[in-house]
């Protein structure tokens, strides 16, 4: 294994995996088994992931892209088969290997098709895939469970039914639940998800919101050149942590755990300033639930935030709260650090404690995972 930065195991707390091409096709209800999602070869873009029902496509070569150079990229996106992509992508052995290169422990691992998923517009097709795809990471998982932390899905048709599927997930042996940027029924500070709420603390499910899985509200197309359209993933993930906190979710249940996914850290200090700012000069006018508390109290609280080579937060853990940061490589995707995660975190954790270094690399995601190692 590679020298680590620290004694103890590193964890990666946003990785993924590339889901093979009979991913929810041998494994979803029957219904849908014609209309699943599929690869199909693409000459443009090689082995892609196609959806019934949405324009958005998933290049295989592009996804599973870790390690390739800048100039590289323009190439995988374009002509990769799946069989020459990143084993450990879908292999749970070869997965192994690629850790102990990177000088990573364990990972918590999101889906890649499953992240497009979350904006389908068919909640019953959406709740299908979601299935199929919880059956399939648990098994990818089970071979090496202190390694390998699959997250399951779900569609959130109904509060009742995301509570069964907490507890369906949880029996599986998953770790937590990525859920879609947006619910079928109302937003998630209604009240009518209180429940499900006390129901994912009582059962130690921490919920996620990651990166692209709530497109709604981000500019249409977007402007400038295309490259322009990457400042703006994070903003999804910047207004459900607002919802949160201005919805009073965090105020009615202080125990509830969030982790905002691959969205980096280092805007977070300007975000809770404008946050404190908004409610002390504008809330008596602007809508929004009382708070016992500051914004920037539950955000610090409240809020887990994951982040690859992010050297702003590594530079600002004083602003915000070093128990609630968490490193990733993002492995296999085309922004991770795999196989320079050592390498980077030598040089970004330079000004960082030791106490620091092993709260964001090993501690909060054992913590809010229950990671025994």
């Amino acid at each position: 294994m590679a020298d680590r930065v620290i004694s103890k195991p590193i964890i990666s707390a946003d990785s993924h995996i590339m889901e093979p091409p009979d991913t929810y096709s041998a494994r979803i209800d029957r219904k849908y088994k014609e209309t699943a999602p599929h690869v199909i070869w693409d000459e443009k873009r090689g082995d892609t992931y196609v959806v019934e029902g949405m324009k958005e496509t998933v290049p295989m070569g592009l996804i599973a892209a870790a390690g390739k150079s800048a100039e590289e990229l323009a190439v995988a996106a374009a002509h990769a088969k799946f069989d020459d992509l990143h084993r450990g992508s879908w292999d749970p052995q070869a997965r192994i290997a690629d850790q102990d290169r990177d000088g990573v422990a364990a990972e918590v691992i999101y889906p890649s098709v499953g992240m497009i998923l979350c904006n389908h517009p068919d909640p019953d097709y959406k709740k299908a895939c979601f299935d199929a795809y919880n059956v399939w990471i648990a098994d990818y998982c089970s071979p090496s469970p202190a390694r390998l932390l699959g997250l399951g899905q779900t569609a959130m048709r109904s509060p009742e039914e995301g509570i069964k599927d907490l507890e369906r997930i949880k029996a599986m042996g998953l770790r937590g639940v990525m859920m879609s940027g947006f619910p079928v029924m109302e937003d998630y500070d209604s009240r009518i998800y209180d429940e499900f709420w006390e129901a994912a603390i009582q059962m130690e499910m921490p919920l996620s919101f990651h990166i692209l899985t709530s497109r709604e509200g981000v500019a249409k197309p977007p402007r400038g050149p295309k490259i322009n359209s990457f400042m703006s993933i994070i903003r999804g993930n910047q207004d459900i942590i607002g919802t949160f906190i201005f919805g009073g979710v965090f105020e009615r249940h202080p125990k509830l755990k969030i982790v905002c996914v691959e969205a980096d850290a280092g805007w977070a200090p300007h975000f809770m300033y404008r946050m404190d700012h908004a409610y002390d000069r504008h809330r008596y006018w602007m809508t929004g639930a009382k708070l016992s508390k500051r914004p920037s109290e539950y955000f610090r609280e409240n809020i887990y935030m994951t982040f690859q080579d992010d050297w702003v937060a590594f530079n600002m853990t004083d602003m915000c709260n070093p128990r609630r940061l968490m490193w990733a490589n993002d492995f296999p995707h085309s922004d991770s650090t795999w196989p320079w995660s050592q390498e980077l975190l030598k040089k970004h954790t330079t000004g960082l404690t030791q106490e620091e270094k092993e709260a964001i690399l090993h501690d909060n995601a054992a913590e809010l995972y229950n990671i025994a190692m």
